[in-house]
This record gives C-alpha cells, structure tokens and sequence, in this order.
C-alpha cells in the first residue's frame, strides 16, 4: 500500500475526505501506520451524527487533490463500517473485518480480508495482520 502521493501521514490529517461519487465524506482525524511497514495504512474520519464516530477507511486507492483525499469507497459503505474504537492500535481481527468490510485483502493475504498465515510475522513480537498505531505526529493519540 502507498501513501498517497508520497505524503508523509502528518500532512493527511486534516484533508477533506471525498468519496467515490464526489461526496463529502468528513476530515482526517488519524492515520494508523502498518507496524511492519511503518507505512500508513488506514485513516480515521469523522462520521455519524454530529461527528461524534471516528470511523476507519483504508488508504489504498486513495489519490490527493489539493486538500482533498479521494477514496475508492461511496460514503454509505464507509459509514457502514464496522464500528472500531480509534483507540491507539488495530488489533489483527479488527483490521480482518475492516478489510472484509471495504472487499480487500491484507497486504500479503492470500484472499479478501484474510490475515496471513501461520509463521508469517508482521508486527513487533510476531503479532500477524496488525493494523498499527496512529502516528503521534498525526493528531493520533499513541499506542498504550
């Protein structure tokens, strides 16, 4: 997965989120890096009534138009998303079903929202298939 544009994840929070038909979806809020990669993988927007939901939308796909995002998913979709508190790290099941929500495969799975294998390690201590921290640079709050 590439970050949008080669930005770094400090200058996504903040952007106007469009979706796949032109729609306002909401403003970045976190970016969650992959913690194999450290590259981001997934971004927070705010959605719900009155903003009150952070809700997770992935970052492949996505292209940058000034200080808009554009993702590849209709604002229904992501406002279905499974709710995941934005709490600091993405364990491997709650990044399985955010992938199995948008119809997408991990990075390394072998199907749509499938985690790796047994014996593939990605994260620190050989957690598989996990989602990352938000960036603390990011506005994100840090693991812990």
């Amino acid at each position: 997965m590439n970050a949008p544009l080669g930005d770094p994840p400090r200058s996504l929070t903040g952007l106007h989120v469009v979706d796949a038909d032109g729609a306002k979806v909401g403003t970045v809020q976190q970016v969650y890096r992959d913690d194999a990669t450290n590259e981001p993988e997934w971004i927070t927007v705010r959605t719900g009534l009155f903003g009150m939901r952070e809700t997770f939308i992935p970052l492949a796909g996505v292209r940058r138009t000034g200080d808009e995002l554009h993702v590849p998913h209709d604002k229904e979709t992501i406002k279905a998303a499974p709710r995941i508190d934005a709490d600091g790290h993405l364990d491997p099941s709650e990044e399985a079903e955010l992938y199995r929500h948008y119809g997408m495969a991990r990075p390394g799975a072998s199907g749509p929202g499938e985690t790796s294998g047994p014996g593939e390690a990605w994260g620190p201590g050989g957690e598989s298939g996990t989602g990352g921290a938000p960036d603390p640079g990011s506005g994100g709050r840090p693991p812990g």
